[in-house]
């Protein structure tokens, strides 16, 4: 599984790349579109990225790895997504 800091860092790449060429051509609109979509970009991955920990938590308790997992779980990892994703 790729790292969090790579997944961004490409992401910043990729737009850092756009925006220069936007300001190369003097394409302010263009450039300012590019802004807001990385913002926009950069913060649904930071979410999906929160929601990947959730699910595929590094480390396992102790008796998840006696039991091997299962049903508890995942439901479990749904309760923790529902308590991210509830509105506050």
């Amino acid at each position: 599984m790729r790292h969090r800091e790579r997944i961004l860092a490409s992401l910043d790449t990729v737009y850092r790349e756009a925006f220069e060429a936007a300001r190369e051509r003097s394409d302010s609109e263009g450039a300012r579109r590019l802004d807001f979509e990385y913002q926009r970009d950069q913060l649904h991955l930071e979410v999906l990225l929160d929601l990947r920990d959730l699910l595929f938590d590094a480390t396992p308790e102790p008796e998840e790895t006696a039991s091997g997992g299962g049903v508890s779980d995942l439901l479990d990892k749904a309760q923790a997504i529902r308590r991210f994703t509830r509105p506050r």
